[in-house]
């Protein structure tokens, strides 16, 4: 690579957070929505959004130069392939998780030297509290996170069903399982499986309409409680999807030690997770790694690292099944 390509690289990193913003921003305006049925102009957009439309005509003119909207002669904007994916109505939207990250995920990033110097979240600096003390007293903030989950999981969670199979287990408890979406497609694929939905009481409470729209209301029960505290027995199998990332290692056991303590003799604990491979490959789950320094307190974890604290917690990791995604389906037994 030539020193000016060198050069032109490293700028388009640096200013990476100018097209995130922008983005962000036609993400909370609802843009994509706006522009479904017709084209429009800058001025139509801005008087449906109540901003200033020769701020909003430039935002969106950078946007279509990356292939986020189209512009025509008419200067009217039109929706793109890509463009799609920030409309809040289809499936893998991004549109909440474009708004979660604009938001506060950026006032954190904007504090790393913070947690680089501390080792402590910056989001507890800038918000004054944990981020899941936040979600549960800022409804409307809960509600994104739910979306943007959802948006991140929907394909992964058709790579985590072809990766692994299922059957066999009879009850599966979803820990953590928010708004139900794993427990969903789990039992519709697996229609001999019951489920147990656990997490925290206002958040189940959110994830008791998706569960009836499914029809599963009679094979998943939801259950309120605190992971920390306890969780439901009475299963074969106990499945948390980015869970145990979100914590330090002293939190990560006191699950798992509670999982342990709930589980029969060599019941299975499916963990489901980034594992983050060795050398300088490019890999998300190192900057994934970053935002759990900085907004939960959790970390990513090397193989190694995940069989050290399951062996500590008393399971044995017997293998780690890798998706089409970065996403590794880590498979222990209760010893």
């Amino acid at each position: 690579m030539t020193e000016h390509a060198l050069h032109q690289q490293l700028d388009q990193m640096i200013t990476g957070y100018w097209t995130s913003q922008a983005i962000y921003a036609a993400a909370k305006l609802g843009i994509a929505d706006l522009l479904v049925d017709n084209p429009q102009t800058a001025a139509q957009l801005a008087a449906a959004t109540d901003t200033n439309a020769g701020a909003l005509y430039r935002v969106l003119r950078a946007l279509a130069s990356i292939g986020i909207f189209e512009e025509n002669e008419q200067q009217e904007f039109t929706l793109t392939p890509m463009a799609e994916f920030l409309r809040s109505d289809v499936p893998g939207s991004k549109r909440a998780l474009a708004m979660m990250s604009g938001d506060e995920q950026f006032q954190c990033w904007s504090e790393i030297m913070y947690s680089v110097k501390t080792g402590k979240t910056s989001f507890d600096k800038v918000f004054g509290q944990p981020i899941f003390e936040y979600l549960s007293q800022h409804e409307d903030k809960g509600q994104i996170f739910d979306q943007a989950m959802m948006g991140i999981h929907g394909r992964e969670t058709g790579e985590i069903m072809q990766a692994y199979d299922f059957s066999g287990i009879q009850t599966l408890v979803d820990v953590g399982g928010g708004n139900g979406s794993n427990i969903t497609h789990i039992l519709q694929q697996y229609p001999e499986m019951q489920g147990i939905l656990f997490d925290l009481p206002h958040v189940v409470e959110r994830a008791q309409p998706h569960i009836e729209a499914a029809g599963l209301s009679e094979r998943c029960e939801i259950v309120g409680g605190n992971f920390f505290e306890a969780v439901p027995g009475n299963a074969d199998a106990w499945f948390m999807r980015h869970i145990i990332h979100d914590w330090d290692d002293e939190k990560s056991l006191t699950i798992l030690k509670n999982c342990h303590t709930a589980m029969p003799a060599d019941a299975k604990l499916l963990v489901v997770e980034s594992v983050i491979p060795a050398g300088n490959e490019p890999f998300a789950g190192k900057f994934l790694d970053l935002v759990m320094l900085m907004i939960p307190g959790g970390k990513e974890r090397t193989a190694e690292e995940y069989r050290s604290l399951f062996a500590e917690a008393g399971f044995e990791l017997t293998r780690i099944i890798p998706t089409e995604s970065e996403l590794s389906i880590i498979e222990c037994v209760k010893q």
